[in-house]
């Protein structure tokens, strides 16, 4: 009994060194295992940041094709020298229409010139908020809407058909359209800028956007913030200047080519692309980043900013589908 009991007593429990080596390797996988959980979490926190930078790159993009690819959209008609009311060399509104003045005159109808910008710079009479990006394009598009819409007094409309049109704003069927062999359509304009500071986000660039609207039954602008994080906003005009439906060189905004009350203007001249590059930027920056890439978007260096913050570039080529004169 005795040599039992001695026996089962020796056999009980672990030694010391099993101990220590059993305590040696849970330390070695309780290691491993908080570092690959480090590095998930960092792949994790990487990734995440990408996507954040490619989103808001993607919906800038978007925004900007959507109404790019439009232009010289007049509901029935594309010839914008066919409609009354535009503006014309030496009157920026013949008709007298009540357009809201405060981004210039003429900023609205000027719809023979359907797309136009400046180069690395703004120059609108309303001022961009709170102040525009240094180097960074601004440009207009101007249009109607896809679809008809319903008479409102007080709001820039087009009556248009296949071969003429007219602008108005009394919410009144022009002569001598009728409704039965013509539409309405609300007359689109949008100029793009980057701004330096966004309100939502204090010390974030941010692409914005001034559009014609109503207020109090008379014409009126909007600006509004599009996409938090766009740094750069670069665009070039793909033209064609001898009527052969090509492209026959590309320009930066405000180039004479294309304008028909400059020395240098092609007649016939027409812009039927753009090219548009977008410099996007994260909204916090990040610890341990670095980026060594020279960023030269359009026709501007960046330089190698490497300031922290995650970026990408961008780019796009959009045809403009209704571009005739």
């Amino acid at each position: 009994m005795n040599m039992t009991s001695n026996s089962q007593k020796y056999q009980a429990g672990l030694t010391m060194v099993e101990l220590l080596v059993a305590l040696a390797i849970g330390s070695f996988l309780i290691i491993g295992a908080v570092q690959i959980y480090n590095q998930s979490r960092q792949a994790f926190v990487v990734n995440e940041s990408i996507a954040r930078v490619q989103e808001t790159a993607q919906f800038a993009m978007d925004t900007i094709e959507a109404d790019l690819r439009m232009a010289s959209n007049w509901g029935r008609t594309s010839r914008a020298l066919a409609i009354e009311g535009r503006s014309v060399i030496g009157d920026p509104n013949p008709l007298g229409l009540p357009e809201s003045n405060k981004c210039g005159d003429g900023w609205a109808l000027n719809i023979a010139m359907s797309v136009d910008g400046v180069n690395n710079g703004y120059n609108l009479p309303c001022g961009a908020q709170p102040a525009p990006q240094p180097n960074s394009d601004s440009f207009t598009v101007r249009r109607a809407t896809v679809n008809p819409v319903a008479l409102e007094a007080g709001r820039l409309q087009l009556q248009t058909t296949r071969i003429q049109g007219a602008i108005f704003a009394d919410g009144n069927v022009p002569a001598p359209f009728t409704p039965a062999d013509s539409t309405t359509h609300n007359l689109l304009v949008s100029t793009y800028y980057v701004a330096d500071d966004s309100p939502l986000i204090p010390g974030t660039p941010t692409l914005r956007r001034k559009t014609l609207t109503v207020t109090g039954g008379v014409p009126d602008i909007d600006d509004i913030e599009i996409a938090p994080g766009v740094e750069s906003l670069q665009i070039q005009f793909g033209v064609d200047v001898n009527e052969d439906n090509t492209v026959d060189r590309y320009v930066n905004p405000g180039n004479d080519v294309y304008d028909p009350t400059a020395a240098g203007y092609i007649p016939g001249a027409r812009i039927i692309t753009a090219r548009i590059w977008l410099v996007v930027r994260g909204l916090t920056p990040e610890v341990g980043i670095v980026d060594n890439r020279d960023y030269e978007p359009g026709d501007v260096d960046l330089g190698v900013i490497n300031d922290g913050y995650r970026r990408m570039q961008v780019s796009k080529t959009i045809l403009l589908r209704n571009a005739r004169t």
